[in-house]
């Protein structure tokens, strides 16, 4: 008789095989539903950490100016930012840089500078993202993020 007791205690600890699915099932519905709703977040967090990484060079370049009376060329792009070339200094300019580092864009490329640029209305140059794709153009996350569209939103 003991027998009998022990094959129905081994018969009830544990899970069935239609339990295990119905729990996969479960998860597998939540976990989609999680990627519908963090997935365009994503790509919006890429656009704004683009839009803050354009404010922040557009600070250093304007400091760049203040102390040298111009912005850099398109020779010496944003790379005269981090630090500057001691003989383009006048006589009591720090010789500090204006910015730490480059930033690259959210999608892994750099930034893009142009001087004169075509774009912008108010700026005397383009700093800007290729977007997604990384060419010029594009509409929705391909679309270059510049500050040109700093205001727009």
């Amino acid at each position: 008789m003991n027998t009998l007791k022990d094959n129905k205690s081994n018969k009830s600890s544990g899970f069935s095989l239609i339990e295990i699915l119905v729990v996969l099932l479960i998860i597998g519905l939540l976990s989609s539903l999680v990627v519908v709703n963090v997935l365009p977040s994503q790509d919006r967090a890429r656009v704004e950490k683009a839009k803050t990484d354009i404010s922040i060079i557009e600070g250093a370049l304007e400091m760049y100016r203040l102390e040298r009376f111009s912005y850099p060329n398109s020779e010496e792009g944003l790379m005269s930012l981090l630090k500057p070339n001691s003989d383009n200094y006048q006589t009591g300019q720090s010789s500090r840089g204006y910015i730490k580092r480059l930033p690259k864009d959210p999608w892994g490329n750099e930034y893009q500078y142009l001087i004169p640029g075509d774009y912008s209305d108010y700026s005397d140059y383009d700093l800007f993202s290729l977007g997604a794709d990384g060419q010029e153009g594009g509409k929705g996350l391909n679309a270059d993020i510049g500050n040109w569209t700093q205001e727009v939103e």
